[in-house]
């Protein structure tokens, strides 16, 4: 059974940078495309990047301020966002698909405030 769980400061401050985790059972890192994906508060979702195989990928908005990694002994996919500001304030999701199916983590509420 695939689960995602995502992990992080659910408040951060101006100019900080953002550390997400998602801890990840029964998937395999190797061969699936893993990506980031956020809901500001009456928007819709926006997806922020991914990485499939050896390859990253970043949205274009956010790729100078985005790192995204992951560690297969922790079982772990991770997310980095820079410089962040009261805009960044959003429900942050990780995704996976698999042999074409997608599961997603509950997410996790981060508030970008003084």
């Amino acid at each position: 059974q695939v689960q995602l769980q995502e992990s992080g400061p659910g408040l951060v401050k101006p100019s900080q940078t953002l550390s997400l985790t998602c801890d990840v059972s029964g998937a395999s890192f190797t061969t699936n495309y893993w990506s980031w994906i956020r809901q500001p508060p009456g928007k819709a979702l926006e997806w922020m990047g991914a990485i499939y195989g050896d390859t990253t990928y970043y949205s274009p908005s956010l790729k100078s301020r985005t790192s995204i990694s992951r560690d297969t002994s922790k079982n772990q996919f991770t997310l980095q966002l820079s410089s962040v500001t009261p805009e960044d304030t959003a429900v942050y999701y990780c995704k996976l698909v698999q042999s074409g199916l997608p599961y997603w983590g509950q997410g996790t509420q981060v508030t970008v405030s003084s």
